[in-house]
């Protein structure tokens, strides 16, 4: 293993278009709104993101459009240090997520875009890359079966893979057990699984829940959450499971990678959009030590 775990992520690249009114508008309805800013996201790029600026060395796998967010998407990835060599383009718009922000509220529209023209020929085409990967991180915002030819592969070229089942939805078994770790949050568990408890018992060391302020459990125990003040929690989710994958690339135990992971997504939360705010390495030991006490 180099000395910087190698971590390919297999997903989404979005843009996020915001705008920020204080009223949503009645069918038919036009108003005039206080804000309207843009986001690079996307789960898969958001974890891209956070890998790279925790520092794993990063390959993206996912689609985009052959327009000006497609070229932004990827120069933004490019500026982070991800290699981009393996993102298409497809004849389609990118993927957009248009957000509309009322008092603190979100409503979102996500078009797949580009998205869903990843496909499982594809990924085939990227079988070398997945096979000298350290792990490979994989979302649920491109299509299903292309999110299975890429377990698929993950397993026959013997490489873990962490599914971060998000958005939820229902999964095809061997999905399931071919994953090494399985990273739904509490709602999304609770549509995976009929009983979380007996999920727990049937998939020990692998599904790891996470529950907000309540930390991570999985069925060798429980890791503390970071206490914090959230101001935007757009992400954390992406940034734990980034923090996840590198820890156990690099020979973590499930515990210790847990509470790195926490660590990352407490500090994550912190600041404003889903990337902006992704610590480094360095970042997150700093705040590890300086919360130890609390946190035993």
């Amino acid at each position: 293993m180099s000395q910087q775990p190698r971590i390919t992520i297999i997903g989404s690249l979005n843009m996020d278009l915001t705008a920020t009114s204080n009223k949503r508008p009645a069918a038919g309805e036009t108003i005039l709104g206080e804000r309207f800013e843009t986001f690079p996201g996307g789960k898969g790029a958001n974890q891209a993101v956070a890998a790279a600026r925790l520092g794993a060395d990063v390959t993206m796998i996912g689609m985009v459009g052959k327009d000006p967010f497609g070229n932004e998407l990827t120069q933004v990835l490019r500026r982070e240090g991800v290699e981009t060599e393996h993102i298409g383009s497809a004849d389609t718009s990118s993927g957009v997520a248009v957000i509309q922000v009322v008092d603190g509220d979100n409503s979102i529209t996500v078009i797949p875009g580009a998205n869903f023209q990843l496909t499982p020929d594809y990924i085939e085409t990227k079988r070398d890359v997945i096979q000298n990967s350290d792990i490979v991180l994989i979302q649920l915002e491109i299509p299903l079966e292309t999110v299975a030819a890429a377990a698929k592969c993950c397993k026959e070229v013997n490489v873990p893979y962490i599914l971060n089942p998000a958005p939820a939805q229902s999964l095809p078994e061997e999905i399931i057990n071919q994953a090494a770790y399985i990273t739904p949050n509490e709602s999304e568990a609770m549509i995976l699984f009929e009983d979380i408890n007996e999920a727990l018992k049937k998939f020990p060391d692998k599904l790891v829940i996470t529950k907000g302020e309540e930390g991570v459990v999985y069925s060798g125990g429980h890791v503390a959450a970071f206490p914090v003040s959230a101001v935007d929690t757009t992400g954390a989710g992406d940034t734990f499971n980034a923090a996840l994958g590198l820890k156990l690339a690099s020979g973590s135990s499930l515990s210790e990678a847990c509470s790195y992971a926490n660590a990352a997504a407490a500090l994550q939360i912190g600041s404003h959009g889903a990337q902006a705010g992704m610590p480094t390495d360095a970042e997150v030991i700093a705040f590890m030590r300086q919360n130890r006490e609390n946190h035993l």
